[in-house]
């Protein structure tokens, strides 16, 4: 039995097809939506329809922006002879919210994994390999460390290597707060592995 008009029922299906957005979610979205003012309502659904129609990927990272060109490819203030690696917009955003990093970008968009039918074709690896024929001094690769970013991170090491560019992978270990009981034994070796002089 349905509780709510078709109209309300749709909105709550389409928004519940969202990725994270269960139900309940959805539905507290979509009386939230239909109770905001019309104008705010109609810049809301002006503003996806404009990023659904505009933003494509950048012609050199293959990150996603509204221009030719994004705003870290551009900028003459950062290393171009450095890119690092990442999987995802997301992870991009991460590491550019640290304000330490001075280098530029590759966005892969995925990771490698046979299971799911996804090969180094079906991410942005090709593109990462033409960016290399040009003045690059290193790569740093960024993926996660699932066994899809570790398949992905040895596959691009493979490729890299021969050309001569350094290649280094982020270190991973124990986070900032967390206690060594509960952390497992493969992310305790890499901290091992990668510790530091103090």
């Amino acid at each position: 039995m349905d509780y709510y008009s078709s109209q309300i029922s749709n909105l709550i299906e389409e928004l519940s097809r969202l990725p994270g957005i269960g139900a309940k979610t959805a539905q507290r979205l979509a009386f939230h939506i239909i109770s905001m003012p019309e104008e705010q309502v109609e810049r809301l659904s002006s503003s996806m329809i404009s990023a659904k129609k505009n933003i494509h990927y950048c012609k050199c990272c293959c990150t996603l922006t509204d221009g030719e060109i994004c705003p870290i490819c551009a900028s003459a203030k950062r290393n171009h002879k450095m890119i690092m690696v990442v999987e995802n917009t997301r992870d991009l955003a991460a590491y550019e919210k640290i304000g330490k990093y001075e280098g530029v970008y590759h966005v892969l968009h995925g990771a490698i994994a046979p299971m799911l039918g996804i090969g180094p074709a079906d991410i942005k690896l090709k593109e990462l390999l033409v960016r290399l024929e040009g003045d690059v001094d290193e790569v740093i690769i960024a993926t996660n460390s699932s066994l899809e970013g570790e398949a992905t991170a040895m596959l691009i090491s493979k490729l890299v290597k021969p050309t001569g560019i350094r290649v280094t992978r982020i270190a991973n270990g124990v986070p900032v707060g967390g206690d060594l009981e509960y952390i497992d034994e493969v992310t305790l070796l890499r901290a091992l592995d990668g510790r530091i002089e103090l």
